[in-house]
């Protein structure tokens, strides 16, 4: 095997990806598949082969039906009486990109990787972030959430 192709295959490539209204769940997905490296060709779940990514505009990220007013966040100091609950709406008043940081920790496998994984994440609540000269790959696609049918010469969807 070449050693140039090995090591481009091997390489980190930083995405960028809008999060304005786009929503929550299956956005982090495909988010935690980047971070994981899913989509390449030498994919192992024992090695660390994800991407760096960075999301602007998280604060501006969309729930379906009324889970912003009804959605929950819970923790336990461990302590007795120790829950604390707080719902969506203040949540991201205190931590506009908190949301979504702990929907794309759910997405990653439960195992020491999770910890290394979250380190190539980065998280902006609005637009300016300070890697745009790092971006090789621009996820600002207007319908994350969206199917869109493809044609083919003939006009018949497939």
């Amino acid at each position: 095997m070449n050693p140039i192709k090995n090591g481009l295959v091997h390489a980190r490539v930083w995405h960028e990806v809008d999060a304005k209204n786009k929503t929550l769940g299956k956005l982090a997905a495909r988010i935690g598949i980047a971070l994981r490296g899913k989509y390449k060709p030498h994919y192992n779940p024992a090695f660390d082969y994800g991407d760096y990514v960075v999301v602007k505009n998280a604060r501006h990220v969309a729930l379906s039906g009324n889970k912003s007013t009804q959605k929950e966040y819970n923790w336990h100091t461990t302590y007795p009486g120790g829950l604390t609950t707080i719902k969506y709406d203040k949540f991201i008043e205190n931590h506009p990109t908190g949301p979504l940081k702990k929907a794309i920790w759910g997405m990653l496998p439960k195992n020491r990787l999770r910890h290394i994984q979250m380190l190539r994440l980065y998280i902006y609540p609005d637009d300016h972030h300070p890697y745009e000269h790092n971006i090789l790959k621009d996820h600002t696609i207007s319908n994350v959430d969206n199917q869109q049918t493809t044609t083919t010469s003939d006009s018949q969807p497939r």
